[in-house]
């Protein structure tokens, strides 16, 4: 019912003579994007299917950016292992002060360590929300970029690394935004951050994450506001959840103003069944067209 109602919205907003936001995003070409990066297998560190997605989202990126950075380096591990890693930042209207920047991981994780099937832990995760979908959707947004630049400067970095590791200790994880923190791309600092990560899921439900509220509440008003304005205030909900470690939180130990959406209420997050048919477009449309919104 939830996905008819959902549905239902978009074709009521796409009919009507709002936000031109709503027209310039494509949840279906969004789609696309996800199934291109689950061809590649699971994108884990020091594997042939991350060397080459990250090749092919670095090909992507500069077909629609205006100009394009790789910061290529290398981690160690607790283990003693050592990752070679790839943060990718596509910059739009790299001249203005004035910017926004959006982030998404694309590496997934190697054990699906929340699966109920104990023989299934040390499989990996697809990633089809969690990995696939933020980077589709920042794939699409400079869709829109490049189609009709924006009046202020964006950057869209897609971070690596951020999956590897130990959560439970903070070991080997947040990576790819921690190096980035640590070496911001660009002498102005962004007016605002935001973090798309497991933004797919059919059953799409966005609570206010309590380190973004802690650390930048204008942020998620901002965001949640936009959504409201976009008829979308079933999806962008006002309850409080608690703090999430995720890589909202190094960008705000920089002192960038960073707040994370994400859909955590996902039952296949970090199993074997993170697949493509957990997620939906319409999910998808629903948060390109607050993203792109958020740019104009």
């Amino acid at each position: 019912m939830k996905r008819r109602m959902t549905s239902l919205l978009l074709i009521l907003l796409a009919c009507g003579s709002g936000s031109t936001a709503r027209r310039e995003f494509d949840g279906a070409v969004a789609m696309g994007y996800v199934e291109a990066q689950l061809a590649f297998g699971p994108r884990i560190p020091n594997t042939a299917g991350h060397r080459n997605a990250g090749d092919w989202l670095l090909a992507r990126l500069r077909e629609r950016a205006d100009s394009v950075v790789v910061q290529a380096f290398t981690h160690v591990t607790v283990e003693g292992d050592t990752l070679a890693l790839r943060n990718f930042i596509g910059s739009f209207q790299p001249e203005r002060p004035d910017r926004i920047l959006y982030v998404a991981h694309w590496d997934t994780r190697p054990m699906s360590d929340q699966s109920a099937n104990l023989a299934d832990r040390s499989r990996p995760v697809p990633g089809a929300n969690d990995g696939a979908s933020g980077v589709a959707v920042l794939l699409a947004v400079a869709d829109v970029l490049k189609r009709a630049p924006p009046s202020v400067g964006v950057d869209l970095v897609f971070v690596d690394g951020e999956d590897y590791g130990d959560w439970l200790v903070r070991a080997d994880v947040l990576l790819g935004s921690r190096y980035y923190a640590a070496h911001p791309v660009g002498p102005a600092r962004p007016l605002f951050a935001v973090v798309w990560d497991m933004v797919g899921d059919r059953d799409l439900r966005f609570l206010r994450e309590g380190h973004s509220l802690a650390g930048a509440p204008e942020v998620v008003e901002r965001v949640w506001a936009k959504a409201r304005e976009l008829g979308y205030e079933r999806v962008f909900s006002p309850t409080v959840r608690t703090p999430i470690e995720d890589d909202h939180v190094p960008l705000l130990r920089a002192g960038i103003r960073a707040i994370d959406v994400i859909d955590l209420d996902y039952p296949y997050w970090h199993t074997p069944d993170d697949t493509i048919d957990k997620i939906s477009v319409e999910s998808l449309q629903i948060v390109g067209d607050v993203a792109v919104a958020l740019l104009r």
